[in-house]
């Protein structure tokens, strides 16, 4: 024990007070013309308001009273909620550069660093970027060769679909799969069964990290890492998983390596490492291993992971509406009848083509969006929004936009649609987000979702399990996935 000193101990209250109020005099000059929200508490901010588990819920109703642009507290950081389809616009598309940043985020910052694509930030953001899109493109997204993939898989879909013989099962991995196969074959240029105990174990990475990123002890982590870390819990089994999944993928890399032909590319991977022997100075400063370890790993989670969402949601749909079910089945058989479904012919299909869109909107898989954050200080909307201050471009308000949509909180396919029954687009309708972050998958998810959905609807026939009340409540995570029944 130190002597109490009372001269001391009066000269520390004072330096303490002090420097309070210089850092609070520096806070608030920084943060004057923030955008208006709820009153905060000291450290805590706004958390005792906001439901960790479902935010975009607390956001919405904190919208009715702050408008479409306001902030909140999220622990100690200032944090701005961006609202409707004009406001997420006006941010993402008119100054795309100022909201084009990530934030950071510390559960996973130490395996990641500023590396890949959907977490980074500044000029290796922008040529991960352009290379993934220009890979994907170059590899079949959008063309005929990747369309055929697709087709394929749908067929081993079915027989897996068919070996149950119509007893109920769980088909979280199995639609995964088939989904994870077409992004493999534009990285890999191969396909794995869909008993294969690698895939499997990547998957449940894939799944396991998703759900708890959006735990709130996760997001509580990433607001006060030094106090949460102290505890046990998501926050450390997040880094482990990305650390097995790392090895995996260093591995394979390392095997391609060593069969790389680089007047013979076969996929996305033997593009990246011909990249790296360009002797370019972009190719040290960008294209080395730890960028393609994390790039890779983000195509293939996000390739994978919102799709086969999307899928599962969509069959769950179709069990609790039998009769929409029955109008797509009806569509198929006058459009298809016995015939594969090719992109082709979607706009023959508007009503398959409108339930596909509807399945997208209620599930409302990325209702938060992954968050931006300013790269520059920025007047918006005549707010003062610092540099490095994270953003949430609400997608979920925009999918849920009365304005937009007739009956925002129900299934209905007929937002869709005309009064004729032709398809009709709906700008409020973006669940890709838009501008320079909407994602890079954008045009293979589309033809995934019609190509795979059509094909099991003219098979099959999806209904609950006897005596089970199907629950369309979303199961949280950085998605929201449906309960499969």
């Amino acid at each position: 024990m130190f002597p109490a000193d009372p001269v001391a101990i009066l000269l520390s209250i004072v330096v303490i007070l002090f420097l309070a109020y210089v850092y609070s005099s520096q806070k608030t000059d920084k943060y004057k013309n923030f955008p208006p929200g709820p009153r905060p508490l000291p450290i805590i901010g706004n958390v005792h308001q906001i439901d960790m588990n479902k935010p975009h819920k607390t956001f919405i109703e904190l919208s009715k009273t702050y408008g479409t642009v306001f902030g909140v507290h999220i622990g100690p950081e200032r944090t701005v909620v961006l609202c409707g389809l004009e406001t997420v616009k006006d941010a993402l598309i008119n100054h795309a550069e100022e909201f084009s940043d990530r934030p950071r985020m510390p559960v996973m910052e130490k395996n990641i660093g500023n590396n890949g694509l959907v977490f980074s930030s500044g000029e290796n953001w922008k040529v991960m970027r352009r290379f993934a899109l220009s890979s994907l493109r170059d590899y079949g997204m959008g063309k005929r060769s990747i369309e055929d993939k697709i087709t394929e898989e749908a067929e081993c879909l079915m027989q897996i679909f068919r070996s149950y013989g119509g007893k109920p099962f769980d088909n979280r991995t199995i639609l995964t799969t088939a989904a994870a196969n077409i992004i493999v074959a534009i990285l890999l240029s191969r396909r794995f069964e869909y008993d294969d105990p690698t895939l499997k174990k990547c998957i449940a990475i894939v799944n396991e990290n998703s759900r708890l990123m959006g735990s709130p002890i996760v997001r509580l982590y990433n607001a006060y890492p030094s106090l949460i870390g102290l505890l046990p819990g998501a926050h450390k089994t997040i880094p482990k998983n990305i650390v097995q999944m790392q090895s995996f993928l260093k591995q394979t890399f390392t095997k391609q390596r060593q069969e790389l032909d680089v007047n013979d590319q076969r996929n996305l991977i033997d593009s990246y490492l011909a990249k790296q022997q360009e002797g370019k100075p972009e190719s040290t400063q960008y294209f080395h291993d730890d960028n393609l370890i994390v790039l890779v790993s983000n195509l293939f989670g996000a390739g994978m992971e919102t799709t086969a969402t999307t899928l599962r949601w969509g069959l769950l749909l179709m069990m609790k509406y039998p009769d929409i079910q029955k109008k797509v089945q009806h569509e198929i058989e006058r459009v298809l009848g016995k015939a594969r479904p090719q992109l082709e012919h979607r706009k023959e299909m508007p009503y398959t083509d409108a339930v596909i869109h509807e399945i997208q909107r209620y599930g409302d898989i990325t209702p938060t969006n992954v968050p931006h954050a300013t790269s520059q200080d920025v007047t918006f909307r005549g707010y003062f929004i610092p540099k490095g201050t994270v953003v949430f471009p609400l997608l979920s308000y925009s999918l849920r936009d009365k304005a937009y949509f007739e009956k925002p909180y129900e299934f209905y396919p007929e937002h869709f649609l005309d009064a004729k029954g032709n398809f009709k687009k709906n700008d409020s309708f973006i669940p890709f987000s838009i501008g320079k972050r909407s994602c890079v998958g954008e045009i293979l998810a589309k033809m995934e979702l019609f190509l795979f959905f059509t094909t099991l609807l003219q098979n099959f026939t999806f209904q609950a399990p006897p005596g089970v009340v199907l629950d369309l409540t979303p199961i949280t995570g950085i998605y929201q996935l449906p309960i499969t029944p």
